[in-house]
């Protein structure tokens, strides 16, 4: 990420609204404790990531989600934590899920050296910085992390949803030490991922690998519930994918087993290589949009 700024968002309620506090669930401001999901408006306004329970200039209708052992909603329901740093804000940030003309889409692996969620696979994205739109993150934080320029006339473009993100992503690993709402945007690309992936450049930083995946195999990642444990690799589906790892500054074609995009966040312990919580999310959104392209343009 270029910038050290970032846009912190805010909830309204009512018209009466401010800061959201680090710790505490976002998407339970907006629906009943048993809930996960909540329809929501939302917008930048004013250099903020506003999410409203009522429409306002500019704002678009999306669904604010959480995972179901989101730990802020779980310290919701407890005394405050010591040391949990609730006046710190919660951040806005922004994914991009590529589909490329020949319906594969872009997942990237995080490099082992970050502080946050190493070794998963998710879309490209990074935080929101003051004074770009939505789609300008997602564009640049595509280039920054894959070294992919996409021309405008080139692509199409859609919010899918807001995704509310906590890390560690369990108790059970220690309290929350960052908080954010992730927007995810769905990219259609009028190229196919043979000519896209000839012009990637990945930062090796952030990125450690990429795949492009089909069809078959992101349904099944979709219909993975996230619940713990690995997945069982339907027979339709081969037992390895191919993706591309970056080593010692070059990429090199590799396998992995199928069975890695399956699994699940565990419930305690050590995490380990498998596929994000909220970009199951953004699949499934994804996938309710229909995977073919739409028409070309902004």
């Amino acid at each position: 990420m270029a910038g050290l700024a970032h846009v912190l968002v805010h909830v309204r309620r009512g018209g009466v609204g401010g800061p959201a506090r680090f710790g505490q669930s976002v998407t339970g401001a907006f629906c009943p404790p048993h809930a996960d999901a909540a329809a929501v408006s939302c917008g930048l306004e004013r250099g903020r990531l506003v999410l409203s329970d009522a429409a306002f200039p500019g704002s678009a209708e999306t669904i604010l989600e959480r995972p179901r052992s989101c730990p802020a909603k779980l310290l919701g329901r407890q005394p405050a934590a010591a040391g949990t740093p609730g006046d710190c804000g919660v951040t806005a940030g922004v994914a991009v899920l590529l589909q490329a003309s020949t319906r594969r889409v872009l997942l990237t692996r995080r490099a082992a050296a970050l502080a946050v969620f190493p070794d998963v696979w998710v879309p490209p994205g990074g935080h929101a910085e003051p004074g770009e739109e939505l789609l300008d993150t997602g564009l640049r934080e595509l280039e920054e992390e894959t070294g992919l320029r996409l021309e405008a006339g080139t692509f199409s473009w859609r919010m899918l949803g807001l995704w509310e993100s906590v890390y560690p992503p369990a108790l059970s690993q220690g309290l929350p030490r960052r908080h954010h709402v992730v927007c995810y945007l769905l990219l259609r690309s009028a190229e196919s991922h043979e000519r896209l992936q000839a012009r990637m450049r990945p930062n090796g930083s952030e990125v450690s690998a990429y795949a492009w995946l089909e069809p078959p195999v992101l349904e099944r990642i979709i219909a993975e519930d996230g619940a713990g444990g690995a997945g069982a690799v339907p027979g339709a589906l081969p037992a390895t994918l191919s993706i591309t790892e970056l080593r010692g500054g070059s990429a090199r074609a590799a396998e992995v087993p199928t069975a890695t995009f399956l699994n699940a966040a565990p419930g305690g312990g050590e995490d380990g290589e498998r596929v994000g919580a909220g970009t199951r999310f953004a699949l499934r959104l994804w996938l309710e949009a229909g995977r073919e392209p739409g028409p070309v343009g902004p």
